[in-house]
């Protein structure tokens, strides 16, 4: 078992990224240097009063993510970056941002309790940069190590090949899917990727090329929730993806399940869009679970079980409306 990688089973295993991003509406970025325990909050570097935060955020904020966030090229002497992104309201293209810095990592919690009652605290910057995590936390799987490091390496080279100054790549603890590492999260969108090679992420970075090498990559929108993996509204937002092409990324949109049965394996998804130039459609399809093609995977590298992962398919996808504001 020591030689197994879950990554590289679900590789071979061919099996569908789509529809494996977790639904989160709060995502809390902590900068601090690695190394990470497995429970990264349990870090000698961690402290007491943040760890204790974290935790209460958790039992109040459960689809909340807290992360730690890390870059050599960006740290900066006594000064510890805090960043936190909500998700928009409504028909939305992603997430609100708020970043500020302390001088001691020891005043995180108090700083950060603040922020979280106050939203507006800080206002969002519109020139604000992107930022783009690549989970390296080793100690949560293995895989986040072997293929996230290399990557993160290939990503910051890749941003100074384009030529691209407003984007910061950061390393990140764990956020999940480690079976499609090297992963990421990109922001202020909010969308969740897998198995990236340079290629895809100069892809992604620059929103150009053939959008249909996304399938293979694209994990899905974490602004698009539900309560079953993989999230069938994921499966229909990445075919309307694919048809719109790369000036999907500018629309805003929403989701929500019309009908469902009792395991999951019919879903009727109702996806309604917003373009820049005020047009709204909506979309309506059934997400179907094709049972005999399910694939029975060990889900991560210290696993001993083998886990069962749905194979779902997008039918009868028909517009149902279409207006201007």
């Amino acid at each position: 078992m020591d030689k197994f990688f879950c990554a590289e089973a679900s590789r071979q295993a061919e099996e569908n990224p789509i529809g494996w991003a977790a639904p989160c509406p709060l995502y809390i970025l902590i900068e601090c240097p690695p190394p990470w325990t497995g429970d990264e909050f349990a870090s000698q570097s961690i402290p007491a009063n943040l760890r204790i935060l974290v935790e209460e955020i958790y039992q109040t904020e459960s689809s909340a993510m807290v992360l730690l966030i890390y870059s050599p090229i960006l740290i900066k002497k006594n000064s510890t970056k805090l960043l936190i992104f909500r998700q928009k309201s409504g028909l939305c293209d992603g997430y609100s941002k708020q970043e500020t810095e302390v001088s001691n990592v020891n005043d995180i919690a108090l700083v950060l309790q603040d922020y979280l009652v106050n939203p507006l605290l800080g206002g969002e910057d519109l020139r604000s940069p992107r930022d783009i995590l690549v989970c390296t936390h080793g100690s949560h799987d293995k895989c986040c190590a072997k293929y996230g490091i290399p990557f993160y390496r290939q990503a910051i080279a890749t941003v100074t090949s384009l030529g691209l100054e407003n984007v910061r790549i950061w390393q990140s603890s764990h956020f999940g899917g480690h079976r499609f590492a090297p992963t990421a999260l990109d922001f202020p969108s909010g969308r969740c990727y897998g198995r990236l090679d340079s290629k895809s992420f100069a892809s992604i970075l620059t929103r150009s090329g053939d959008i249909q090498n996304l399938k293979s990559v694209y994990r899905g929108w974490g602004i698009l929730s539900g309560s079953d993996y993989p999230i069938p509204a994921q499966f229909v937002e990445q075919e309307l993806m694919l048809r719109y092409g790369w000036d999907w990324f500018n629309y805003k949109v929403a989701s929500q399940i019309v009908e469902q049965n009792e395991d999951a394996s019919f879903n009727c998804i109702e996806l309604t869009f917003a373009t820049p130039d005020g047009a709204i459609a909506c979309y309506k399809a059934d997400v179907v679970e094709d049972k005999s093609k399910a694939l029975y995977l060990i889900g991560d590298c210290d696993g001993t079980g083998v886990e069962k992962l749905p194979k779902l398919f997008v039918k009868n996808l028909i517009q149902v409306g279409f207006d201007y504001d």
